[in-house]
């Protein structure tokens, strides 16, 4: 990757990123962005709003399986994409995997007695 290459991906021109490289004070913001793509390698045409909605919503709602999922996912990347944690187990259900979009505050049906 070339000098250019490595700036436009953040929206600085190849001039601009090298007064930065030179010394020049580099924005937070440009920092930020620097980080999120050549540190993280955060592809930033792939992110939507939304999707930092959704992570802001699983993050206040429902905390325990913001949790089980993030272990799971550093596990695949430490570990492959075969690797990671069973959810069903870790999030205390049993069975298949729960949405979160089918929890609700709501009481679950009762099962009939037998």
């Amino acid at each position: 990757m070339n000098q250019e290459q490595f700036w436009t991906q953040i929206g600085v021109t190849q001039s601009g990123g090298s007064r930065y490289e030179s010394g020049r004070e580099m924005p937070r913001p440009v920092k930020e962005l620097l980080r999120l793509v050549h540190v993280e390698q955060l592809d930033l045409s792939q992110v939507k709003r939304i999707d930092f909605e959704i992570i802001s919503y699983l993050k206040d709602s429902h905390p325990d399986l913001y949790r089980t999922l993030r272990r799971a996912v550093k596990s695949r990347h430490r570990h492959g994409p075969d690797a990671g944690v069973n959810l069903a187990t870790d999030t205390g259900v049993q069975g298949d995997f729960v949405d979160p979009d089918d929890l609700s505050t709501q009481p679950p049906e009762e099962q009939p007695r037998t």
